[in-house]
């Protein structure tokens, strides 16, 4: 395989996108481990890096993108590679459920349509957003939800599925904003830039709030707000580097660049991954 099908596929990237699937996995009652192992490796492994790969192939980045400071070009390797890892990924779904295999064709679906050049919903700053919300945040979360939970007849709780898309609200307009030229030239306008840099911290910031606000609701109404509390330790250091980061921004606009934005995804993923872990085996332990 090339150096730069490796490279473009950026299975790094998927770690910034785990905190849906522990959130969801912190939800479940009685855990299928198998399903829920086999379910991590079609997701991060596979359907994530797939897509990247897809995305990689039609933009042809020649600045920074998601996790990859200086990218290659792609060749057709990389597309193939991109249709046989979603072929794998199609066929190891059957094992978890036709339910799961319906959840994943509209994942690839949707993010096909997101890049391919003829339809590119990227193009469009609000639908672009939407389908990136909705399909990382919710559809994730219910994919994850029904892999994981061994009682079949158990439902997807709401609140905390409404919350994953914002989730995914507040972290995925922060990805772009250090891309706005390149965007531009490509023809293409982000939330991100249709906000402005300024616009786009307070986007994130309000959809965190939101989130927060459904988490809080889903945990007391459950009888369960120690899991709320528990859950902001972990926002802390969170918290403290964005609004660091964004007085550093009304300051200077050139401080939201690729590096400062790669250290906020990485502290932002590591933090979240670890609360939702930590609630996951709370939970077991009570």
């Amino acid at each position: 395989m090339q150096p730069s099908t490796i490279q473009l596929l950026r299975l790094p990237f998927s770690y910034f996108l785990m905190p849906v699937f522990f959130f969801a996995l912190s939800f479940v009652k009685d855990t299928n481990i198998p399903d829920t192992i086999l379910a991590f490796i079609i997701i991060h492994l596979l359907l994530y890096p797939a897509s990247n790969g897809y995305n990689s192939y039609m933009d042809r980045d020649t600045d920074s993108i998601g996790g990859i400071k200086s990218p290659m070009q792609p060749t057709i390797e990389l597309f193939y590679t991109t249709i046989i890892m979603d072929a794998a990924a199609i066929i190891l779904s059957f094992f978890i459920g036709w339910w799961f295999t319906a959840a994943l064709l509209t994942y690839i679906v949707c993010s096909r349509l997101y890049s391919y050049r003829r339809i590119r919903l990227k193009r469009f700053p609000f639908i672009g957003y939407i389908t990136v919300i909705l399909n990382q945040g919710a559809l994730m979360f219910a994919m994850v939800y029904y892999a994981a939970e061994s009682i079949g007849d158990s439902q997807v709780p709401l609140i905390p599925l409404i919350a994953a898309s914002f989730l995914i609200g507040g972290f995925y307009p922060i990805t772009q904003i250090y891309q706005h030229v390149t965007d531009k030239e490509d023809g293409v306008q982000t939330i991100s830039m249709l906000l402005g840099k300024r616009g786009t911290f307070i986007l994130c910031g309000i959809m965190y709030a939101i989130a927060l606000t459904l988490l809080f609701i889903q945990y007391w109404s459950t009888n369960n707000i120690n899991s709320f509390f528990i859950l902001q330790l972990f926002f802390v250091p969170v918290v403290f580097y964005f609004l660091k980061w964004v007085v550093n921004v009304w300051k200077d606009e050139k401080e939201a660049n690729f590096k400062n934005t790669m250290r906020m995804n990485t502290l932002a993923s590591s933090c979240t991954n670890l609360a939702f872990i930590t609630l996951t085996i709370l939970k077991h332990l009570g």
